[in-house]
């Protein structure tokens, strides 16, 4: 009998090691995927299909994160503007804030109570932003990864709701539910969850949201909510700057993979580059421009900033001279088990890029791009992982 344990105990172990085998780790990968790791001192550990374009679904993402760094700042804060006109009217300006939630609406009506007690309309200038913005890949699904993008939102132009005792009432403390989505909820026949509103409804729901908070400032509203543009006569009243630099921004969305703050940086970034309005095609020419003459990728082939689209195609080489140029930013990324990563995941499509840690505290980077129906790149990883340490 103990013979018999020490036979298998020599083959498991054996067997565990062929595993690690750099050959081995290569049969993995199939002809639709690509694999790519280099040390810190620049030397290839793997190598396989690396010029071979695939689709990133979300590893996108570290390309738009980079984009928006290089275009924004480090400590860029999105802004929203507040103006009143000579009719009293409170004029919204809004520059595409991803993270304008409840609680800085909240924020903005106290604010803006301090400066004026009564209003006639609510005008709202969403003219930052082109209208619509049509994202390739998204659908009019009720998921809210397909939330549309606007220059004014409002919790990511999501509404969290669930049923009490056949009512309707919010999901979430710090958000009222406002008549204005109530026919939207309906709609969907849904009992609870997160549903994204229509891209016609974003700016006004934000609007009604802010008018919510108003009210219970005790600021007298006498109008109504209107669509509009702020004119060089208007006296600004208040200036609101996110509480959220631009680096703890792109560290939520890399952490939640959220599709409605990607493309509000890729688009942010188009307007800083080449002038308002920020629309789909200027996103993609600052990405293009951005990763020629900074990064040293010639042609890149981007639909949109999130990596919902299939139109998206990156090889494995390019991907890796981003994780090169993202590299000072890593601890922006996910971390575990001595990895920081981001990964993709679409239909058939499975990606993880990021930066595998050794023992001495060195970086490996590495790229993993499945494009083979049924295969995961989370399974082929940790063999990478072992072979590194």
């Amino acid at each position: 009998m103990k013979a018999f344990i020490l036979i298998l105990s020599f083959f498991l172990t054996n067997s565990t090691l062929y595993a690690y085998n750099d050959k081995n780790i290569l049969s993995l990968v199939g002809s639709k995927d690509s694999l790519y790791v280099i040390s810190n001192k620049g030397e290839v550990i793997f190598s396989k299909n690396t010029e071979k374009k695939l689709i990133p679904a979300s590893t996108l993402k570290v390309l738009t994160s980079l984009l928006a760094l290089h275009c924004l700042g480090d400590n860029f804060r999105f802004p929203t503007e507040f103006y009143i006109d000579v009719n009293s009217n409170l004029i919204m300006k809004g520059y595409g804030d991803p993270l304008l939630v409840s609680e800085a609406l909240k924020e903005m009506a106290s604010n803006i109570a301090l400066k004026i007690k009564k209003i006639n309309n609510i005008i709202l200038d969403d003219s930052y932003f082109i209208k619509p913005i049509i994202i390739p890949g998204v659908s009019s699904s009720l998921n809210p990864y397909d939330a549309p993008n606007s220059a004014i939102s409002a919790n990511f132009n999501t509404v969290y709701f669930k049923l009490f005792k056949g009512n309707i009432i919010s999901a979430e403390e710090q958000t009222p539910i406002i008549p204005f989505v109530l026919k939207r909820i309906k709609e969907t026949g849904l009992k609870e969850g997160r549903i994204p509103l229509k891209a016609d409804e974003c700016t006004l729901y934000c609007g009604n949201l802010l008018l919510s908070f108003l009210k219970k400032e005790n600021i007298q509203i006498n109008g109504t909510i209107k669509i509009g543009k702020v004119r060089t006569e208007d006296k600004l009243i208040f200036k609101y700057l996110s509480k959220f630099p631009l680096e703890e921004v792109i560290s939520k969305f890399l952490d939640s993979s959220n599709n409605f703050v990607a493309n509000q940086l890729f688009l942010a970034s188009g307007a800083k580059l080449f002038g308002e309005p920020a629309s789909l095609d200027k996103g993609i020419r600052a990405a293009q421009k951005f990763a020629k003459e900074v990064i040293g990728i010639e042609n890149l082939i981007i639909a949109e900033g999130s990596g919902i689209s299939r139109e998206n195609l990156l090889s494995a080489k390019d991907m890796d001279k981003i994780l090169k140029k993202f590299e000072p930013y890593h601890n922006l990324m996910r971390y575990d088990d001595r990895e920081f990563y981001k990964t993709g995941t679409l239909s058939n499509v499975s990606t993880r890029v990021g930066y595998i840690e050794n023992k001495q505290g060195q970086l490996y980077r590495f790229v993993l791009f499945t494009n083979t129906p049924g295969k995961s790149a989370k399974k082929i990883l940790p063999y990478v992982i072992k072979y590194v340490n």
